[in-house]
């Protein structure tokens, strides 16, 4: 794998203490370009532009796909990734259900890890912050019929974050726009899919709420998704989410927290949630809890629930089901209980 190092790190530069989410980046990236079949040299050089032409073929047709993981500084001072090989499985899922071609495991994880290495320092250490991680593939051919690209590129970009979500957030039942069909790509992380999103969200916004719960394309009557996030509610006791389906993302931040709400013992029930369920719900006092779960935000309490112009309160115990979670989760990665689950990826600056 080919290095190139900055002359001088920007690293004093940054202010630590005050983090935004996404806006940061260190001082190195990786590259890797696929042309004529074959995965090139993988190269980390310096965080800067990369050259692109208007004719940029993931400019017209939309072919890109993106990671999201987060690598986090332990209290012994060991930077760790957070379950690597799930976010490079679904990579691979989204690529192919987009026509990319399959990233190898070795420039995948090879390259992350020495990217990390080289960018060491700059893995912020404290609660809630964190080396988010952002491996993306778009097509690069420089042509604009409307068919697959015979090239592609491969990067990686890491940016020292704060929280995604500052508190609870009030959320909008969405009932005219949809973020995914049957048959469609709801369960790959396409980019073309939050951009989507973005307009009812804006209008969401302009309504006074923070976020938007996606509903099914048929009769939004079913719960599937809290704007970027899996969902999850405490009703009657029971950790309720929507069951997987192509529709939803195989969140590996939901998937974690199943896992150990399994383990402890605790009721869990993944199947359909319907509207009008967790209205009455709401409304009668048994939804005691209600959040999002995803990488950027790991748990995003959820306080209000809007639907047709009512707005319902929803509890957000200090001490809940949600607060105990984010706390038993961030234990692990910060290395303070034991990682029985062998999820972090420890690595070493050599």
């Amino acid at each position: 794998m080919k290095i190139s190092k900055v002359y001088q790190s920007r690293i004093n530069e940054i202010d630590f203490s005050n983090l935004p989410f996404g806006k940061v980046f260190t001082d190195h990236m990786l590259v890797c370009t696929y042309e004529n079949g074959q995965w090139g040299e993988p190269i980390i050089r310096p965080y800067g532009p990369i050259p692109m032409s208007p004719a940029t073929h993931a400019l017209h047709y939309g072919q890109a796909v993106f990671e999201g993981m987060k690598a986090y500084r332990k209290d012994n001072g060991i930077v760790s990734i957070f379950r690597p090989e799930a976010n490079f499985q679904r990579l691979n899922r989204s690529a192919e259900r987009m026509t990319i071609p399959q990233v190898p495991r070795e420039i995948f994880m090879d390259g992350l890890i020495q990217l990390i290495q080289l960018d060491y320092d700059w893995v912020p250490a404290g609660e809630d912050i964190s080396l988010y991680i952002r491996p993306f593939l778009y097509a690069s051919s420089e042509f604009i019929a409307a068919r697959p690209s015979e090239s592609y590129v491969f990067c990686i970009l890491l940016s020292p974050s704060g929280p995604y979500y500052s508190g609870a957030v009030k959320v909008k039942i969405e009932e005219k726009y949809v973020r995914s069909a049957d048959g469609g790509v709801g369960f790959a992380k396409a980019a073309g899919n939050y951009g989507a999103a973005f307009y009812p969200t804006r209008l969401a916004q302009e309504a006074g709420f923070t976020q938007i719960i996606w509903t099914d394309h048929k009769n939004h009557q079913l719960i599937e998704e809290s704007g970027t996030m899996n969902v999850a509610m405490v009703i009657d006791g029971v950790f309720r989410t929507p069951a997987l389906s192509d529709r939803i993302l195989a969140g590996i931040t939901r998937d974690s927290i199943l896992t150990m709400l399994r383990d402890q013992g605790y009721p869990v029930q993944e199947g359909p949630v319907t509207v009008d369920e967790l209205l009455s719900a709401a409304r009668e006092g048994r939804l005691t809890e209600m959040f999002g779960m995803g990488t950027a935000a790991v748990i995003s309490p959820i306080s209000h629930i809007g639907y047709r112009g009512e707005i319902i309160e929803v509890p957000t115990p200090a001490d809940g089901l949600s607060a105990t979670i984010k706390k038993a989760l961030s234990d692990i990665r910060l290395g303070r209980t034991a990682d029985k689950y062998g999820w972090m990826h420890d690595v070493y600056r050599p």
